[in-house]
């Protein structure tokens, strides 16, 4: 493995990091909005993306869409957003699904900043080499 062939794990490694950082936000944002009535959650997708300047493939955010699934509806007619029989539709954000995304994310996260903290390792091993 050379030189270049380090830098190329190190820019994956960080590209995973940028990607997996920027779904922790969506997951964060998600969990926050869980008791905002009507909010629709958000839903992240990645691809692969070839990067002809560095001759390598990174990781990208592709999409953020909103989950079109309904939330519960319930009976409150008081409720300033209830419609005109008195229903109010509420968020359809399950807690119990975003903190899974949220472990996930952190993982990978872990799983990519592992794999910088090794190339940056190996690095530094081929520069001390070179020094001697």
């Amino acid at each position: 493995m050379g030189p270049n062939s380090i830098a190329k794990a190190m820019s994956a490694a960080s590209s995973g990091m940028d990607a997996q950082a920027f779904r922790l936000r969506v997951v964060s944002e998600n969990l926050s909005n869980a008791d905002t009535h009507g909010y629709q959650r958000k839903l992240i997708t990645f691809k692969n993306e070839f990067d002809s300047v560095r001759n390598q493939v990174a990781v990208q955010v592709d999409d953020v869409t909103l989950d079109r699934s309904q939330g519960e509806v319930i009976f409150d007619p008081d409720h300033p957003l209830a419609n005109g029989e008195g229903y109010v539709t509420m968020s359809n954000v399950d807690m119990m699904i975003e903190l899974a995304d949220a472990r996930e994310a952190g993982r990978s996260y872990e799983a990519n900043l592992t794999t910088f903290k090794q190339a940056t390792q190996m690095y530094t091993s081929l520069l001390d080499l070179l020094r001697r």
